[in-house]
């Protein structure tokens, strides 16, 4: 059991700083019972969650399920600085009312996927307002300057002569006093947030907490677009409380490549089952947007109902099927595992198969309205809408 607990906890990491120390914790929890705590941080510079915060979500509940108690932090203290990761100019100030609205739609949103019962919502305005001038000082004191320098986003802006503001060398180090005043076991964040992650353990050495947090990273998911991470602010993103219909078809909408991504880090598929899904695809006996299928279903289901992503399912395809399509479509029939540029021959769409492999290669042939890339795959048993360049459609079905 603590085996495949472990594996759980593992999936999808990018890094791990200590893990024989999450190992002894959770081999404890299985010996006798003790359970322990595991913090992640969230400004709530947003009005809404999406699925990049998701990632580090299912790994808090990962822990829950093996004896990890959430101290989900909500930063409303520091949220009025602004985390300075990855940010080439100081971030606008938050007013209070913005913070605590957001704050509030935070928590409404993630009980969907944590366990009430095993998770602390904490602010860290609590402690960091008692902190004091005094305090203040002392925490800067832990900490130098020249090792501030050595964060990658700040060495980069001091090179080029752009601006950072002293508040912004203070926001890794009250990152790091929460742990302190949290004793966290472990802190779990995304791979841009190491440097404030490693601030715990360097703070809770440093106030003799008795204890050094193991630090789990989880990589950035990327957005829809396959290259930035996902971002309200970029437009890439799926919100968790976006409409069935909207899930389901910005999920269908991403890349075959990205679809794997997503389905390490989002689906609660193993690994195993993942891999042989993967196989079965390459080799053709599944084909793409069936699993891109499945993979919406599961995400829509979890954030509504298996009813509802049904229907946005069934929504989805009608409109889909519907978009641009001519009313009439001559019809052929195939056999199974046909090659896609040999249907697109028989079905009269292209000259030759050298024609049909040109024209997938410069993008212009879709199935089902979906752009395809692959010039050698094989169509499995089904209906399918073939197209070529705006004008040129046919409907096969394969048997």
């Amino acid at each position: 059991m603590i085996e495949q607990a472990l594996e759980e906890i593992g999936r999808g990491t990018a890094e791990v700083i200590d893990m024989e120390r999450i190992e002894k914790l959770v081999t404890k929890y299985y010996d006798d019972g003790t359970t322990y705590t595991v913090k992640a941080g969230f400004d709530p510079t947003g009005a809404d969650l999406h699925l990049g915060h998701t990632v580090l979500l299912q790994k808090l509940r990962a822990f829950q399920n093996h004896g990890g108690h959430v101290q989900l932090l909500i930063g409303d203290f520091t949220a009025t600085i602004g985390d300075p990761t990855g940010k080439s100019e100081t971030r606008k100030v938050l007013d209070r009312e913005t913070i605590m609205a957001n704050a509030q739609t935070y928590q409404d949103q993630v009980f969907n996927i944590l366990d009430a019962n095993k998770t602390d919502v904490v602010f860290n305005s609590k402690w960091l307002n008692d902190l004091g001038a005094a305090g203040m000082v002392a925490l800067t004191t832990t900490f130098n300057v020249a090792r501030m320098l050595e964060r990658d986003d700040f060495e980069k802006r001091y090179k080029a002569n752009q601006s950072i503001s002293i508040s912004e060398f203070i926001y890794p180090l009250l990152q790091g006093y929460d742990s302190v005043e949290l004793k966290s076991d472990i802190e779990i964040g995304g791979t841009d947030q190491k440097f404030n992650l490693l601030m715990g353990r360097h703070l809770q050495r440093a106030y003799n907490v008795g204890k050094e947090q193991a630090v789990l990273m989880m990589p950035i998911l990327e957005g829809l677009d396959g290259v930035q991470k996902m971002s309200k602010s970029l437009n890439n993103y799926i919100g968790i409380t976006e409409e069935p219909k909207d899930i389901y078809g910005k999920i269908l909408s991403i890349s075959d490549e990205l679809m794997w991504r997503y389905y390490e880090l989002l689906s609660q598929m193993s690994l195993s089952d993942i891999a042989q899904l993967k196989v079965d695809v390459a080799s053709r006996a599944v084909h793409p947007k069936v699993a891109k299928e499945n993979l919406a279903l599961e995400i829509t289901t979890r954030f509504y109902n298996e009813e509802l992503a049904t229907l946005a399912k069934e929504e989805f395809n009608s409109v889909f099927k519907a978009k641009k399509l001519p009313t009439e479509i001559p019809e052929f029939e195939m056999d199974e595992g046909i090659w896609i540029c040999q249907a697109l021959l028989d079905a009269g769409l292209e000259p030759s198969t050298s024609q049909g492999r040109r024209d997938i290669k410069q993008n212009a042939v879709s199935i089902d309205q979906e752009k395809i890339s692959d010039d050698k795959l094989n169509l499995s048993a089904g209906e399918y809408i073939l197209q070529v360049g705006k004008k040129r459609f046919a409907k096969v079905k394969v048997k």
